[in-house]
């Protein structure tokens, strides 16, 4: 008979640990489990949104067909931009996968001169198969996947983009990752996504109408990444030749109101796991006088402004242009510039 016996401060602390934690440690400690198998378990990423909630926004906003298609402004421009970025690469890819592919915005942008073969991943089904008998200029398949956990084999893919979905994922890194080690050696990665201070005009009069109603804040607007931790995101996963660019989209709306009917047609409602259930009325009303007092137009109109934080990154291989080594320099700045250099 054997007891695993472990000292009192040590369960105090591991007491506050998360369940999943709790029992990956008991495992470890009676052998079941070995380190590695420990470490996976025990370190799950930090849940900030509600993958099922959002996989059924998704779902309810792709069966209204109608106004689906009204709101795919905003989709449409930004896969067209992720289309000119993977057009600069002079390369014709064979297939290119695309996660959370929604409707299939890419598949409208791209031509057979960039691919062969497109193959849209989406964690939805009903958006996934809204426009599912359009023709497009390039072969198409459809995969039901959540573009959090894509599932393809090591070192199969060619080039992986990601256009508009990389907001709503809890673990960034681990995404990247996989997408990484599914690239073949120099295969590349294109993505867009919301961050920074995408629709600042909502959050802060949101914020605004709280404190002034309830003496508080909520969370009405989920959090964004900035463009600074894309790029460490990028090379914690691996990436090299990593590039990151802002780019910012401004759409005027009659008014607050309209502005969140469309962000919940298109199926960005909020998606937090701490969000709260309902907006009372009142302070819904003295938001969108906040919005137009602080934000509106001349002709009437507030502005309601997306920043798209675009990223680019390429698997290593070693036929990649690397950085010469310190100091193998021949020329000084201050010759090239033609100006007097001094020795420090």
């Amino acid at each position: 008979m054997s007891v695993n016996w472990v000292p009192r401060g040590l369960r105090r602390a591991t007491a506050q640990f998360p369940v999943a934690t709790r029992l990956a440690l008991r495992n470890y400690s009676s052998g079941k489990d070995t380190a590695r198998e420990f470490i996976e378990k025990a370190a799950t990423p930090f849940e900030v949104f509600d993958r099922n909630a959002k996989r059924m926004q998704r779902s309810r906003a792709a069966s209204r067909t109608q106004t689906s298609h009204e709101v795919d402004y905003l989709r449409d421009e930004v896969a067209a931009r992720v289309a000119d970025r993977l057009l600069d690469i002079k390369r014709r890819y064979h297939t290119v996968v695309e996660l959370g592919a929604g409707c299939g915005h890419l598949a409208k942008a791209v031509d057979d001169d960039m691919m062969d073969k497109l193959i849209m991943c989406e964690m939805s089904p009903q958006a996934l198969s809204r426009d599912a008998d359009t023709q497009y200029d390039v072969e198409v398949e459809r995969r039901v996947m959540d573009e959090e956990m894509p599932q393809f084999e090591d070192e199969s893919l060619d080039a992986v983009v990601s256009s508009l979905s990389m907001h709503w994922v809890n673990d960034l890194p681990g995404m990247l990752i996989r997408v990484r080690k599914a690239l073949v050696p120099d295969g590349v990665f294109i993505g867009a996504m919301l961050g920074g201070d995408s629709l600042f005009e909502l959050r802060s009069s949101l914020q605004l109408a709280d404190v002034e109603r309830d003496g508080g804040i909520a969370a009405r607007v989920s959090p964004l990444t900035s463009s600074r931790d894309v790029g460490n995101l990028l090379s914690r996963a691996g990436m090299t030749l990593s590039t990151v660019d802002l780019d910012d989209i401004v759409v005027n709306y009659p008014s607050m109101l309209h502005l969140i009917s469309d962000i919940n047609a298109m199926g960005e409602g909020n998606a937090v796991v701490q969000r709260l259930p309902f907006i009372k009325r009142d302070t819904l009303v003295a938001a969108s006088a906040i919005y137009k007092e602080l934000y509106q137009n001349k002709d009437g109109t507030v502005p309601a402004t997306f920043q798209i934080i675009y990223m680019i990154g390429w698997k290593p291989d070693p036929s990649q242009p690397k950085p010469l080594p310190r100091g193998s320099g021949k020329a000084s700045l201050g010759e090239l510039f033609d100006t007097k250099s001094q020795k420090l």
